[in-house]
């Protein structure tokens, strides 16, 4: 794969980078499209057959040249007009070019108008000459940003989609913290009190998160208030007449707060 790069400088003066689609990857959506094409291209011309032996077996213009003439029509309307819509409606994709994960942009970054799709394709005619896109070929080939003609009068690029970042695996507690909706802002710990809160503290606190998950829950009631006991008084909070549930949560808030704190002391 090509890994030529090209940078975009917004109007915001930020710069965006981009990688450009090289003759292989081009090719290959080229190819998906081209197959898909071919299978409308021959159940048109099947419907035309049958139309033309509907009218000679009723004797109506056997000679006419009208239906064939409407099928060329058709097919070239269909052949031009697939890369044209897809890649205006669809985001600068046509079906190859989603299946390959590239995608036609204008050069400044921005989406591709309808204006530079309908260029774009409309060159496509002259790309495609003498015969296979040898023109396009060549052009892609050569040119350092990979462009056919159609991409030089359009102001268009070819790009390879980013990939889109895998969201974190969370972990059982972070999961569990996640569902209550807690975050470490919850709890208000000034510059003092969270000084006195050492790495004691976060491996007492990170070994109950660590088992809160698993232990049942008559075990886990009573290891909350366990903990809760030789913890909140140290932030100046009571722990007599708070229900279980109030303090899991705060612990666990509590925890989410020595984490980012001592997470990477161990």
């Amino acid at each position: 794969m090509n890994e030529d790069r090209l940078d975009i400088k917004t109007p915001e003066y930020v710069s965006i980078q981009f990688q450009l689609a090289g003759l292989g990857s081009r090719a290959a959506a080229f190819i998906i499209d081209q197959l898909l094409l071919t299978v409308v291209n021959i159940l048109t011309l099947v419907v035309l057959f049958f139309v033309m032996d509907g009218i000679s077996s009723v004797g109506f213009l056997p000679d006419s040249f009208i239906p064939i003439a409407i099928t060329i029509i058709i097919l070239f309307i269909v052949n031009w007009g697939y890369f044209f819509a897809f890649e205006f409606f669809s985001g600068g994709r046509t079906i190859g070019k989603k299946l390959i994960g590239i995608r036609v942009i204008q050069e400044n970054g921005h989406s591709i108008t309808l204006l530079s799709s309908f260029i774009r394709n409309l060159i496509r005619l002259i790309d495609s000459l003498p015969t296979a896109y040898f023109l396009g070929i060549i052009m892609i080939f050569f040119h350092p940003k990979h462009k056919r003609l159609g991409d030089l009068v359009a102001g268009t690029i070819v790009i390879h989609e980013r990939k889109a970042k895998q969201k974190k695996k969370l972990t059982p507690i972070e999961k569990e913290i996640e569902t209550r909706g807690l975050t470490k802002y919850d709890i208000f710990l000034d510059e003092w009190t969270l000084k006195s809160l050492g790495m004691k503290e976060w491996k007492l606190i990170s070994t109950y998160a660590s088992r809160y998950p698993q232990v049942p829950m008559e075990e886990r009631n009573q290891l909350t208030r366990q903990i809760a006991e030789i913890l909140l008084p140290k932030i100046g909070l009571e722990v007599e007449g708070k229900r279980e549930t109030d303090l899991e949560n705060t612990l666990l808030v509590l925890y989410l707060i020595l984490k980012d704190e001592w997470q990477f002391e161990l």
